[in-house]
């Protein structure tokens, strides 16, 4: 039996209490919708901005259980929700974006080895396990390489950059005895993004091309419109829609991807897929006619996905440890809005607030 709409005063579950599902929440609100936030940490930023909370530990199935009969449809704003919390929360409710997307992203070889299988393009890649298999993968591989831990890497944690002249050994240690990835390094001239949605009916929605720019591997700015040639986006836009089509995935993800200058010109290299709204989709807010925050809220919900046409020039700008402490100078700045996550002490890298600016 195909699954209603959600109603004007629904709860959505989000599991995880970040900025991205107090993001979430915030745009659920003027829709009407109510946003539970489940999340074991009690000073979670979420918390400020949703009708009700649970505190308790993923692996928790009574707290579970009673968060999932607590509202209508869950979803999670991180792609490291624990597998077995996710089946837990599906037997009881809808789960928006489904296990598959968890299962195939939540390991670097398995996502890798699904992009191949559909045809996409990706960086030659092979698993490490040992130092045997290390060996063999730089074999296939070649260098320069990344080597990458399979699971809960992010913003550059869990991977080094293997050289000629690294030694095979002190590259496996820095992945602390954890199955690894090597992956062929990608000599890009730029690292853009996708972000679109999957509605529950297959309706597929994307916003326009993101070029990224990072700093010590951290997003530090997304520009909107990118600098690619119209062809090009549009193989990037048909490599996130096949992908989509492939998970039978429902709600808004982001695909990171490498431009990258060839004999035939430029084209696009896939980097990795994030199962969840993403920090280079942020400008959205102010920069486009529906934020994917809102987009993803419609797509979970069953509701007709919004129009995705950008407002101008945008820049995103992430604020990172005590960059936020601008804040007052920020909001004098015409034509600036500034986001902040509510978030404790500003460490250095921590992504504290963004600031949008629209020409």
């Amino acid at each position: 039996m195909a699954l209603a709409p959600l109603s004007p005063g629904a709860t959505i579950g989000v599991l995880g209490g970040g900025q991205l599902g107090r993001m979430i929440a915030l745009a659920a609100a003027p829709l009407g919708l109510k946003v539970h936030i489940y999340a074991p940490d009690a000073h979670s930023p979420a918390f400020d901005v949703a009708a009700e909370r649970t505190v308790a530990p993923y692996e928790d199935e009574t707290a579970l259980a009673m968060f999932a009969e607590s509202v209508d449809v869950v979803t999670y704003e991180f792609e490291n929700v624990p597998a077995e919390t996710a089946r837990l929360v599906a037997q009881h409710k809808p789960l928006f974006p489904g296990e598959k997307a968890l299962a195939t992203t939540q390991d670097r070889l398995t996502e890798k080895t699904f992009l191949r299988n559909l045809g996409l393009p990706t960086p030659n890649f092979a698993s490490v396990d040992d130092r045997a298999s290390m060996a063999a993968a730089v074999a296939a591989v070649g260098r320069p390489a990344v080597l990458k831990t399979r699971r809960f890497g992010y913003d550059g944690k869990g991977q080094t950059l293997v050289r000629e002249g690294v030694a095979l050994d002190a590259a496996l240690q820095m992945m602390g005895g954890q199955p690894a990835i090597l992956e062929a390094f990608v000599p890009f001239r730029a690292e853009v993004s996708v972000v679109a949605a999957r509605g529950r009916d297959g309706g597929f929605a994307t916003f326009d091309i993101v070029e990224n720019r990072h700093e010590n591997h951290i997003l530090r700015s997304s520009h909107v419109p990118a600098a690619v040639k119209p062809e090009t986006a549009a193989s990037a836009i048909a490599i996130a829609r096949k992908i989509a089509q492939a998970l039978d995935y429902v709600g808004v993800f982001a695909v990171e991807m490498f431009l990258v200058d060839g004999p035939t010109g430029e084209r696009v290299v896939v980097n990795e897929i994030a199962p969840r709204v993403h920090n280079s989709g942020h400008w959205t807010i102010e920069g486009a006619a529906t934020s994917q925050f809102e987009q993803h809220v419609r797509a979970i919900a069953g509701w007709p996905l919004g129009a995705t046409t950008t407002r101008g020039r945008v820049t995103m700008t992430n604020l990172l440890g005590a960059e936020a402490n601008r804040w007052r100078e920020l909001l004098a700045e015409p034509g600036t809005a500034v986001h902040l996550y509510g978030k404790g002490e500003p460490k250095p890298g921590r992504k504290m607030g963004h600031v949008t600016r629209v020409e």
